[in-house]
């Protein structure tokens, strides 16, 4: 293959991929966010990583009386890609979290880094350890959060459950991983009262829902 035809290949390849990433990425209908009086605006569904942001704002509620925030149902079917939406959150996933007391307001997304953000904003929560070994022991935590539990949780679901035409290999391929990664968390809790031993953090905010 000549220079001038790598070059080509290339180009051709990367402007089919901008415009399939385009078809998936962008909004598909012209709609604003709903947005209430309070600082914190909450967008999302009563689904396992959904409700993490919800359990974390009323754990707030619970430390500063006087604090409150709007939240707001956002149906997976469709409304999560409407432009006002897709500007909070470019990947189109619930959770999504808008805090109106900065300047500009600040959007945060994928639900553990609104964990993070919540935890840091209110520290009278105590939920993220600040001691650096109990913060990174917790931090492995909410990170295994995100990267284990959606994904044997989700795929096992897909495949068992909602997918068309049902394959023997990705049911066994997530089932064996979904009892691995519970008989894991199992273990873990048979010695510690919360995850991160005796203290309730973010990490068991986030392992609950699932």
């Amino acid at each position: 293959m000549s220079i001038l035809q790598i070059d080509v290949f290339f180009h051709f390849h990367c402007v089919y991929m901008y415009v399939c990433v385009s078809v998936f990425v962008c909004s598909r209908t012209e709609k604003a966010l709903k947005k209430g009086k309070h600082a914190i605006q909450l967008y999302g569904l009563a689904t396992p990583n959904g409700a993490k942001p919800g359990i974390m704002l009323e754990e707030i509620c619970e430390v500063y009386p006087d604090f409150d925030y709007d939240a707001w149902t956002v149906s997976i079917s469709g409304e999560q890609f409407t432009s006002g939406f897709v500007e909070l959150n470019p990947n189109s996933k619930i959770p999504a979290l808008l805090d109106q007391s900065t300047t500009p307001p600040t959007r945060v997304f994928e639900s553990g880094a609104i964990l993070m953000y919540l935890a840091e904003k209110f520290p009278k929560t105590d939920l993220l350890p600040t001691e650096p070994s109990q913060r990174a022991e917790c931090l492995s935590w909410l990170f295994w959060a995100m990267g284990s539990p959606p994904y044997f949780g989700g795929g096992f679901g897909h495949f068992y459950a909602y997918a068309a035409e049902k394959q023997e290999y990705p049911i066994n391929r997530f089932t064996i991983e979904a009892k691995r990664q519970l008989d894991l968390l199992d273990k873990h809790l048979a010695k510690n009262e919360f995850i991160c031993g005796d203290k309730y953090t973010v990490a068991d905010v986030a392992i609950w829902p699932w």
